[in-house]
């Protein structure tokens, strides 16, 4: 008999993680049931959900105390629902805040606890750690700097790469994409990224609309492309078009936002996994951000952040390639200028697109299958039985 494993994904971007996760151990270990939390696409990989997922999917210190004693009454309730059916493990995709709670109450009832994608404790909130070492019998990291921050701290890790860049062809066909959207062939094309969470969007789809209708005045040239990633999203952004940019030449598209990346000559994007995505996409891009007033005090007066860049993107370069704009500079008139200076400056976007190139193909390693690997070690180390 296959075992069970449980796991749990808050976010698209842990949706995508998670279901490259459990296709491959699906194929390795025909019969396992996987069962927690998931989006659309593991469920489509074939894993059984608890709770919809969107009902985690908040971020943000201020953000999360409105929605706090829903996530509490969730996570008991997939505690007691674990400890009853013993799955040979437990797989927290991202969401440290969520899932590592969850993790070191499940090790400590013995069951066996992994967690993918290591939390940015090497930038942000480096104290966790210690709750880190307590909550994971196995880190999976997505990225090879984070590995030598968590050996030093003894927290068990494995280096397994990244499934997007595994995913993602390292050359990407732009007309293709546009030709599957239905997009202009001829015409520039700026994407625009404001997150897939409800307050994301409803914080950045107004400036980064106003922001779009900045630039069409100075290139009446332009069309504008935004993925929606559910009805309601989709709704928000609509209600910002309609008062920020009514006339402004969009395309709002369901989902499909690696093709809307793909299909355009610049992107404006929040912070987050966009980035990653737009960087292994060879897009060139502009990043903004803005939090709720007091999480962003809260953030400079602690200096809870300890890295000099936001995206990811910049991270993984070494360097601000991509250009970013948060809180009070998250503007038209600062956002617009800078976006359009990338447009019109080709040298500098091949330049970018080169040095993506090379990242991406460094991050390369069949990550799902390096994590489904790792995942099966420690079931079997562990004296699980199928």
């Amino acid at each position: 008999m296959a075992p069970t494993i449980a796991i749990v994904a808050n976010e698209p971007s842990g949706d995508l993680l998670g279901a490259a996760l459990v296709r491959e151990l699906r194929a390795r270990l025909p019969g396992v049931r996987c069962i927690g939390v998931a989006g659309p696409r593991m469920l489509e990989a074939g894993c059984e959900t608890l709770v919809a997922m969107e009902r985690l999917s908040v971020m943000g210190l201020t953000e999360v105390l409105g929605h706090l004693p829903e996530l509490v009454k969730i996570r008991r309730t997939l505690a007691r629902r674990f400890l009853a059916e013993r799955p040979a493990v437990f797989i927290g995709v991202d969401a440290p805040d969520f899932n590592l709670g969850l993790e070191r109450r499940l090790r400590a009832a013995g069951i066996a606890t992994v967690h993918l994608v290591s939390p940015t404790v090497w930038a942000w909130r480096p104290g966790r750690v210690r709750q880190i070492r307590e909550a994971v019998d196995l880190m999976l990291s997505l990225f090879p700097f984070e590995t030598e921050f968590l050996e030093r701290h003894r927290v068990p890790v494995r280096y397994v790469g990244h499934p997007l860049a595994d995913e993602i062809p390292l050359t990407v066909d732009r007309a293709a994409a546009r030709a599957r959207l239905g997009l202009p062939a001829q015409r520039p094309i700026v994407a625009l990224l404001p997150g897939s969470r409800h307050g994301e969007v409803e914080r950045l789809a107004a400036p980064f609309l106003a922001t779009a209708r900045w630039c069409l005045a100075r290139r009446p040239d332009l069309h504008f492309v935004v993925p929606v990633v559910s009805e309601r999203l989709r709704g928000l952004v609509e209600e910002a078009a309609r008062r920020e940019a009514p006339d402004l030449p969009l395309t709002l598209v369901d989902g499909r936002s690696r093709d809307v990346i793909a299909a355009a000559d610049l992107v404006l994007t929040a912070s987050g996994t966009a980035t990653l995505e737009a960087l292994l996409l060879k897009r060139a891009m502009v990043v903004a951000y803005r939090v709720h007033p007091l999480t962003y005090h809260l953030v400079k007066q602690l200096r809870l952040i300890r890295v000099p860049h936001i995206a990811m993107s910049n991270l993984l370069a070494g360097e601000a390639l991509a250009p970013e704009l948060i809180q009070g500079d998250c503007r038209p008139e600062r956002l617009g200028p800078v976006l359009l200076d990338l447009l019109d400056d080709p040298k500098r976007v091949a330049a970018i697109q080169a040095r993506y190139a090379r990242i991406h193909a460094d991050l390369r390693h069949d990550a799902a299958a390096e994590a489904a690997r790792a995942v099966l070690e420690l079931i079997d180390g562990r004296g699980a039985r199928c």
